[in-house]
């Protein structure tokens, strides 16, 4: 039984959220299709995988695309995580999900989230 349910997103991050996401609309067809805090989510086609812009520092080594992983139990793998050693940020919540990020061997970042 695998521990993570699905690819969630692919976040990318953005100097303007606002810009960057009438940039993917206008030219390259996107639909918004969440608004959240600082990040869009963009509907890409057909595809179940949606393109999710978030605002932060970009350029060099921070701008980094990472997978979202979706998990229904978010707090067991955050625990199993842990226990077998993986670096964890703290498992934060906002007002619409649940989330933390974690690092493969490599020191690349990886996040998994819940949302109801």
């Amino acid at each position: 039984m695998s521990l993570l349910d699905r690819i969630d997103t692919i976040c990318i991050c953005v100097s303007n959220v606002e810009k960057a996401s009438a940039w993917y609309q206008n030219l390259l067809g996107f639909d918004e299709s969440f608004i959240g805090d600082n990040y869009r989510i963009l509907s890409i086609g057909h595809s179940e995988v949606p393109l999710t812009i978030e605002e932060g520092k970009v350029g060099g080594s921070h701008n980094k695309v990472y997978p979202i992983f979706f998990s229904k139990d978010i707090e067991n793998t955050y625990k199993v995580l842990k226990e077998n050693g993986v670096t964890v940020s703290k498992l934060e919540s906002d007002d619409v999900n649940k989330f933390f990020d974690f690092y493969d061997l490599d020191g690349n970042k990886l996040q998994v989230c819940y949302w109801a």
